[in-house]
């Protein structure tokens, strides 16, 4: 690929023609909580140039404490409406706007040891006020892969019909926060969306971004988890954006994934390949895996636009371009949900 970072950048974060279509279907204003976050900068600016290309005018709302203030002036310069807010102060909650979608992006997951209190607050109390504030909007409310058990690749990944087992407080407060909001939907008549998301990768962080840098910097790559799901951020973006057009009453719950179960070592080797270094490898492969099967989600919107390969290729030339990285591990080794 002969990209400069900017190119690279605007080729694979552009809104495909489906979105274009369906967000001319969204009637009303995105309010997106939590906009702060990894995923939120990028689905924001999605959605502006979505309804750009579209022809429509509508407001596109971002809220988040933005304790980084670069965000939020990012964010603005993009065409995105920013509010500050604490979420969990319940006063601001209740004075934001209102809209006739919302996107629920807010959460705690990396510190979660030591501080499972807040975690608590953040993924299984905070959506009950969200979902009462919002009762009568239309809610997708991101959720994780974590709330399901490790299971054999064999098998073809977990559904949305397969019973959750959590394990460790990250992913017990993340089902508590689907029990809430399915709740509130049933008493409010809310239509909503519950979004279980397995792993979007980006430029700047991800798995596959992880497993680069270990193999560029020869650092060891551990095969305990030895297979992994994974979806490009943009294409992960593009489906909660489109799945407002999908939410239902009860909640609606949604695998969003990859469609390959993909092999932790093939990985490592390919960018081995492209970058002339020998991967190392440490811990020998258990025979379970955190993985959705999320193919009620590839039924509703199709295949993602960005291949698996043009992943690794997209990856490995951000890399040699020295583009900027975000240290954010996923932790995608961890099997005993301490995070």
């Amino acid at each position: 690929m002969d990209y400069t970072l900017q190119e690279l950048e605007q080729r694979f974060t552009a809104p495909s023609a489906d979105l274009i279509e369906d967000i001319k279907k969204i009637d009303g204003d995105i309010l997106l909580l939590g906009i702060g976050g990894k995923m939120g900068p990028s689905m924001g600016k999605l959605a502006v140039r979505a309804a750009q290309a579209a022809g429509v005018n509508k407001r596109i709302i971002g809220v988040s404490r933005f304790s980084e203030v670069r965000i939020k002036i990012e964010l603005e310069e993009a065409g995105i409406e920013t509010i500050s807010c604490d979420l969990l102060d319940d006063k601001a909650l209740q004075r934001l706007p209102d809209a006739s979608h919302v996107i629920y992006l807010a959460g705690n997951k990396f510190g979660t040891a030591g501080n499972e209190s807040f975690t608590w607050a953040m993924n299984a109390y905070l959506p009950g006020r969200v979902a009462e504030r919002f009762k009568d909007a239309n809610i997708v409310a991101l959720s994780s892969g974590n709330v399901l058990p490790f299971v054999n690749p064999l098998w073809g990944g977990a559904t949305e019909d397969t019973a959750p087992e959590p394990i460790g407080e990250y992913a017990q407060s993340c089902l508590g926060r689907e029990r809430i909001l399915s709740y509130f939907s049933k008493k409010n008549a809310t239509k909503m969306l519950i979004y279980r998301l397995n792993y979007a990768v980006d430029f700047r962080y991800g798995v596959v971004m992880e497993i680069a840098k270990s193999v560029l910097r020869g650092r060891p790559i551990d095969l305990h988890m030895a297979v992994v799901n994974v979806i490009w951020q943009g294409d992960a973006n593009e489906i909660a954006l489109r799945a407002l057009l999908h939410t239902d009453n009860p909640a609606r719950i949604l695998n969003v994934t990859g469609p390959e179960t993909v092999a932790i070592a093939w990985i490592a080797k390919e960018f081995g390949n492209l970058f002339g270094i020998e991967p190392i490898f440490i811990n020998v492969p258990v025979e379970t895996a955190l993985l959705n099967n999320a193919s009620d989600c590839h039924r509703l919107f199709g295949y993602p636009k960005v291949s698996f390969r043009e992943i690794i290729d997209i990856t490995a030339t951000w890399l040699r371009l020295g583009g900027e990285e975000w240290d954010k591990s996923t932790h995608f080794q961890e099997r005993g949900g301490k995070f």
